[in-house]
């Protein structure tokens, strides 16, 4: 199992920041390698990826979920192993500090060489980067989701 922890400040509010968390559905617009997520429930999710050219689908169940303060989830089965939860802490009326923590297990000798490479790490990185020039250049969230798990 590998690990990633990232965070990243964004000039918005907190529940700014974490509504727009919710919105699993708008993902792709900053996550790169994502092409689509459906919510299917309230606390499950079905993911369309494609990264170095191989297309993975996988489902993801929230574990977790605390309005303002953080969503856990974990892959169910499959291919993809994962677990992760994102935190929103308060820094200002309008600065959120966003933290990432991802436990992952990499498949394969592709998957291996990425990890050793820091791959994965990076893409998150860019990921954070790219989900606060998205809250930001909104200003507002697409929507919310303010039920708890």
């Amino acid at each position: 199992m590998s690990k990633v922890e990232e965070s990243i400040e964004v000039e918005v509010p907190v529940r700014t920041a974490y509504d727009q968390w919710t919105q699993f559905e708008t993902f792709p617009h900053f996550m790169e390698g994502v092409e689509r997520i459906d919510q299917r429930t309230d606390t499950m999710t079905h993911w369309v990826t494609k990264v170095g050219g191989a297309q993975r689908e996988f489902e993801a169940e929230i574990t977790e979920q605390i309005p303002d303060e953080r969503v856990a989830w974990t892959t169910l089965g499959g291919e993809v192993k994962q677990a992760g939860v994102v935190t929103f802490h308060r820094l200002a009326e309008s600065r959120t500090k966003v933290m990432l923590q991802l436990d992952y297990d990499p498949d394969g000798f592709t998957e291996n060489v990425g990890d050793k490479l820091g791959f994965v790490k990076r893409q998150i990185t860019g990921d954070l980067k790219r989900f606060k020039e998205y809250i930001e250049a909104r200003g507002q969230e697409t929507g919310s989701w303010r039920g708890q798990v």
